[in-house]
């Protein structure tokens, strides 16, 4: 998430408009009526709340689980952990991350707070490396230079993973509950079934299709759904950089819109500032739909999949796919 200037000179603060977080319990939040645990529930801490919600659904009774950042005031990336937010951190028992450079703090919380925690780590599962020990990511000498997209919660199979690799941890650390995790992995695929079928859909019926995007955060999701990036380079290299894009950059997207070089725009509605506004009205001009996402839940979200479904219909409709 960035903010992109008018002047086109110098990248601004971040500057988003929703409510933030700040070890916020999510032990409850929005998960179905479960059981009662037949153990002590496991003490988690997830950084931010694309993850926090989904270990939420996974733990159930049986996992008290505090999520760092709720909310979207706070850009992951810059933000400044507070004395309580290392609170947070003693006493966990799981450690999930989405880890890279989104949230390097909370892995150096988590080697410092929660040294003898196993640590959950979505880049590294998705990038077919997972942690099998108990080792931080983040920690002094490991790159991510090569990480790619960080935004890995838009990467269905990632997701996936994430969800085994949770379960998994949480059975290891609480054995007498291993069968209610079990049954909790087991309706978390279930309610997923929407999320997969309109993932199924649009990529039975728009793989080919092409998009620019203001952000490269629904990037890995697009890969997944077949569609084609046409995002101008010269952009895509200063939103990867975190700058504004040149003059001629911003040119060549408007240009690109103009002459209706792609069927939809896909827009992170959490930006603010006149390019990304500049972009979006250039697409509106020439008719190119407009799909609007976000990088965290927002605040009406029931769930992590009720949140990507949302996104995938708005898409769906736009590309004129049944789902």
């Amino acid at each position: 998430m960035r903010v992109l200037a008018a002047t086109l000179a110098i990248c601004l603060p971040l500057a988003l408009s929703a409510c933030g977080g700040g070890g916020e319990d999510t032990s409850a939040m929005d998960t179905p009526a479960a059981p009662d645990c037949p153990a002590a529930p496991v003490n988690v801490v997830a950084s931010v709340d694309q993850w926090g919600n989904i270990v939420s659904q996974l733990g159930g009774a049986c996992a008290e689980v505090t999520t760092v950042l709720a909310g979207s005031s706070v850009d992951p990336h810059d933000y400044e952990p507070a004395p309580s937010d290392a609170a947070d951190f003693e006493g966990a028992q799981l450690v999930v991350l989405n880890g890279g450079h989104y949230d390097e703090w909370a892995a150096k919380l988590a080697a410092t707070s929660a040294a003898e925690a196993p640590v959950v780590n979505a880049v590294e599962l998705s990038a077919g490396h997972a942690d099998e020990g108990n080792d931080h990511a983040g920690e002094e000498g490991h790159d991510h230079g090569d990480e790619g997209n960080p935004h890995v919660w838009y990467n269905p199979t990632a997701v996936t993973e994430v969800a085994e690799a949770v379960t998994a941890k949480l059975s290891e650390l609480s054995p007498d509950a291993a069968g209610y995790f079990g049954e909790r992995n087991a309706e978390f695929a279930e309610s997923m079934k929407p999320y997969d079928e309109a993932i199924a859909a649009i990529k039975a019926g728009a793989t080919g299709k092409t998009y620019a995007a203001t952000e490269s955060v629904f990037g890995d999701m697009a890969t997944a759904l077949g569609l084609v990036d046409r995002t101008p380079q010269g952009y895509q290299v200063a939103a990867a950089n975190e700058s504004d894009p040149s003059p001629a950059d911003l040119d060549a997207f408007l240009q690109l819109l103009a002459d209706r070089g792609v069927d939809v725009l896909i827009y992170n509605t959490q930006t603010e500032g006149s390019v990304p506004e500049q972009i979006r009205s250039a697409a509106e001009q020439a008719g190119i739909a407009v799909v609007d996402v976000t990088e965290t839940l927002p605040s009406d979200a029931k769930s992590f999949q009720d949140w990507q479904v949302v996104q995938l219909d708005s898409l769906a409709k736009a590309l004129d796919v049944r789902t």
